[in-house]
């Protein structure tokens, strides 16, 4: 099953600010993990959220975790976060 891909505004601005290297890699992690198989939980790479409904999961590439909601046929990727500082964003924006 195909899923589209949707960055939102913060999730590009996170992107444009990785060096090259780190942004191919996030990109190429997003490609072979979301736009097929989205929900499909890991014991370390994807994570569904516990505690808020959005966003619903959690992919871990490297030092960075890409935060993502599934709706239908949808990837939103909601934003791509240093390791270090995925509590503090979840903090403010989980809901």
């Amino acid at each position: 099953m195909w899923h589209e891909i949707i960055l939102a505004a913060e999730a590009v601005e996170d992107l444009r600010q990785l060096p090259a290297t780190q942004r191919s890699e996030v990109v190429e992690a997003i490609e072979a993990h979301l736009r097929h198989t989205p929900a499909a939980t890991s014991r370390s790479r994807i994570k569904r959220l516990r505690g808020v409904s959005k966003p619903q999961y959690r992919l871990r590439v490297g030092d960075f975790r890409v935060f993502y909601d599934v709706i239908e046929r949808q990837v939103e990727v909601l934003a791509i976060v240093p390791k270090s500082g995925a509590a503090d964003w979840l903090g403010r924006v989980g809901k």
